[in-house]
């Protein structure tokens, strides 16, 4: 009987080992896909009311760097460029929704509508590019 037992852990290493590579398989598709770093700049309010208002300028036609310099409450670069980020960098809700939204431009961008809640507050997430 022991010998059994053991063969059947061998057995059951086999498979953890082969669930691995499919694992590492899966990221390789990933990146050929839907690419694994964004470019993004976001708008962060901690108060809805203001990422409303801040909603409003972006669907009136104002540009998305002059609206989050004006709105964001956040520490990033000026026009709320935050640059290149990585899969896994970002906290869950931003990071689903900066990876499903298109490549867009300052002058027409493609923004999240509605905000993002995080734990941070309220983000307006557009992407500039993806790689």
């Amino acid at each position: 009987m022991p010998p059994k037992k053991s063969a059947g852990g061998a057995k059951a290493g086999k498979s953890k080992a082969g669930a691995g590579g499919d694992d590492g398989d899966k990221g390789k598709g990933e990146k050929k896909g839907g690419g694994n770093a964004v470019k993004v700049r976001h708008i962060l309010c901690e108060k809805q009311s203001k990422i409303l208002e801040a909603m409003e300028k972006l669907k009136a036609g104002q540009k998305f760097n002059e609206v989050a310099a004006t709105y964001s409450e956040d520490k990033a670069r000026s026009g709320g460029d935050l640059g290149w980020m990585t899969r896994g960098s970002m906290v869950g809700p931003f990071q689903e929704a900066a990876f499903a939204l298109p490549v867009s431009s300052l002058g027409s961008p493609v923004y999240t509508d509605p905000p993002v809640k995080t734990k941070f507050g309220y983000h307006i997430i557009m992407v500039e590019g993806k790689k």
